[in-house]
């Protein structure tokens, strides 16, 4: 689960030390990053309406539920709005069966954007800043962070879990919290401990310790403010955040600030002083400079979270600290102090700043998360149109006021005005729908199986022999997903094909019958976790319908997963332009590739989904009259159905079938089909093969 964020890569800059660290050498130069606020989601059901969810409760923290729009006033940029709706939302989770509608199940982003906007529905996020939290920390907290999840969170409720290093077009809102448990069983910290884990973070790895702990700093603000903007595109109400750490700090102390972060201590006369940089004026004026560029940061952080409404609950994992560091750090006691009060403080601005609240220097965590649901649960929601209808395209502040006394009310700070060409696009005529079968094709890369629990296959189709069509099965395991359980990885599909007589036409298991590739250019596939290549079976069968029963079986020949499919076969011996299955070739490197593309046996890959880093080589059977071959016609869709680009076909390997090449480094994460074309004057043939980035 823990794909590379993709901002990531541009967070490594020549950071300033403080103190008497050493300058690090120039990193690389790299691209920035898309401002994931380009466009913030605007909270309107109009051009000039506004809505506020406002949480009022009393000294015990009890939701107040007794008021009535004559008990509230609200501002507007210090201006009075007349307030033109009205109610109090009360949710449950979906409970004591209150939704409008019975929760669905989430396969898509359509099923993930419907339900999330659900006024009935509430939204959760738990950021897990493995960066800032130490590991026996992490291993504390996380029973206690599943046991939030099994007895607070209701079957209607949507939770995403998101990492530091993790892209946020992989992260899913989801209903399957049984998931979300496991997962967040496995959390595991990793503040001040510095072994690479990935090419990212290889990178930096033998930097200074206060320059890596800069870009962890910004490599994890980052991603909150990614997963921030991503949440508020999902809902209009109120939405809550956990951010689970332990707090930032933009400077550490000077007995830590070894030269190289592999080698604790090195280059570094004051490692082990407990006595350095106390009463030091140069310390003194970096730990002001630091706190500056922090304050900066966090205010970028809440800021978002506003414009997104979006309540940040901070939990510090460690419970009630005593200290900052541990006692092998050799940091002393005042300077101790100092920081553990410092990086508490930017976890309750965060909180406070956003509605949410910091559940900091207390040992009952899990008490204190219940304040989070209870936020949830009980709200008013006040809706008024702008006095001033701005199109100005910047903040308005919003305050509201309870004539009540003893009660404490926090609301969102305001929303974004439209700007004038905004305004234009919004009431502009709808686009039309994306065509049917772009849909189709994007929602079948995208959505997994039903009884995809162990291994994804594809099924493909090309010309056999005597009039016949060749029927290719591929399978590959499934990678495990964060928080599986310890699971019999697959060592073979047993396979049947069944016409509609009855008769067997193809009976046995894969890859235990003769392959139809042993090429060892394969390239692997599936993941970090897969056992092996993709495993290959190709068997010819009679045009029209058969039943394919497949069944996944351990190494010791127990089953671990069946299915039954029924597929149609084509006839592709026609006297016009007929294309077969598209397969896909994935490479990792420029050697890979070639190998790939001179391959005639290269095994494809089920799966769809895929990184910038990669390659694509798209191949398809393609058959014109007579034997010739047909001119293909190939471009690059949007998730909408507009052509991108234009791409070649050329001829591949094997006679009969041509291939395209698909580079993704210039494409940003999201969802794509490629879009193949014979023409025919009897009409076109057409194929199309969705996929998607996702960093």
């Amino acid at each position: 689960m823990r794909t590379l964020f993709a901002a990531g890569a541009a967070l490594l800059l020549a950071f300033g030390t403080s103190g008497t660290a050493q300058q690090p050498p120039p990193p690389p130069a790299q691209t920035p990053p898309a401002d994931p606020q380009a466009q913030p989601p605007v909270f309107r059901a109009g051009i000039n309406y506004v809505r506020v969810d406002v949480i009022i409760s009393d000294k015990a923290g009890n939701p107040v539920a007794d008021l009535q729009p004559a008990d509230f006033e609200v501002l507007e940029d210090g201006k009075p709005q007349k307030i033109d709706t009205f109610k109090l939302v009360k949710l449950d989770g979906g409970t004591a069966d209150s939704l409008k509608e019975p929760p669905k199940e989430i396969r898509n982003d359509f099923d993930e954007e419907s339900e999330a906007a659900r006024d009935d529905v509430r939204l959760f996020a738990i950021f897990l800043d493995d960066y800032h939290v130490r590991r026996g920390a992490s291993m504390a907290v996380r029973g206690q962070l599943a046991r939030f999840i099994d007895t607070q969170i209701g079957p209607s409720d949507m939770v995403g879990v998101m990492y530091p290093l993790e892209a946020t077009g992989a992260v899913r809102m989801t209903r399957n919290h049984s998931a979300v448990s496991r997962g967040l069983q496995q959390f595991l910290g990793r503040k001040f401990e510095y072994e690479p884990k990935n090419q990212f973070e290889e990178n930096y790895a033998h930097y200074p310790t206060e320059v890596v702990e800069r870009v962890r700093n910004q490599v994890s603000l980052s991603a909150l403010k990614a997963l921030i903007v991503h949440m508020g595109s999902l809902k209009e109400g109120r939405k809550s955040l956990i951010l689970v750490s332990e707090g930032y700090t933009n400077i550490i102390p000077p007995q830590m600030r070894s030269a190289d972060a592999q080698q604790p201590g090195s280059g570094n006369p004051a490692a082990g002083n407990p006595f350095a940089g106390q009463n030091d004026i140069n310390e003194d004026r970096a730990a002001w400079s630091a706190g500056l560029d922090m304050d900066s940061d966090l205010r970028e952080i809440f800021d978002t979270a506003n414009r997104n409404n979006v309540a940040i609950y901070a939990v510090d994992p460690r419970g009630l600290p005593g200290f900052e560091f541990d006692i092998n750090e050799g940091v002393g006691l005042q300077t101790d102090s100092k920081y553990l009060s410092s990086t508490m403080d930017t976890l309750r601005t965060l909180a406070e700043n956003t509605d949410g609240r910091a559940i900091v220097n207390r040992n009952d965590i899990a008490v204190g998360m219940k304040q989070i649901t209870r936020d949830a649960s009980a709200y008013y929601l006040i809706g008024y149109n702008s006095a001033q209808a701005p199109t100005d395209g910047k903040f308005h502040e919003i305050k509201v006021k309870v004539k009540r006394a003893g009660v404490q009310v926090r609301s969102r700070k305001g929303y974004w005005a439209l700007s004038r060409e905004e305004v234009a696009r919004a009431t502009a005529p709808a686009k039309p729908a994306p065509p049917k079968p772009v849909e189709a094709a994007i929602a079948s890369a995208v959505i997994r199986p039903s009884r995809a629990s162990v291994v994804r296959s594809w099924i493909g189709m090309s010309r056999g022999e005597n009039g016949k069509t060749r029927v290719t099965y591929i399978w590959e395991p499934l990678p495990k997903a964060p928080g599986d359980r310890p699971r019999e990885e697959p060592a073979r599909v047993s396979l049947m094909a069944i016409a509609p007589d009855g008769s067997p036409s193809f009976r046995g298991k894969v890859p235990d019958v003769a392959l139809a590739s042993t090429s060892p250019t394969a390239p692997a596939s599936g993941g970090p976790s897969a056992a092996r290549a993709p495993s290959r079976v190709a068997f010819d069968v009679n045009p029209g319908k058969i039943q394919l029963r497949i069944s996944v079986e351990g190494s010791a020949a127990q089953v671990l997963d069946s299915e039954t499919r029924e597929i149609s076969v084509p006839d592709l011996t026609a006297a016009q332009a007929t294309l077969g299955t598209p397969s896909v070739l994935r490479a990792r490197t420029a050697r890979e590739f070639q190998q790939l593309r001179t391959d005639p046996d290269a095994v494809p890959i089920a799966g769809r989904e895929f990184n910038r880093i990669e390659h694509l080589l798209v191949r398809v059977p393609a058959y014109g009259p007579g034997g010739t071959t047909p001119v293909l016609s190939v471009h690059l869709l949007n998730r909408t159905g507009a052509a991108m680009n234009e791409l070649k076909a050329e001829a591949a390997p094997r006679t009969g079938e041509q291939q395209i090449d698909l580079p993704l480094a210039g494409l940003p994460p999201g969802d794509y089909v490629l879009e193949i074309k014979a023409a025919d004057p009897g009409g076109d043939a057409t194929e199309l093969v969705g996929f998607r980035i996702a960093g």
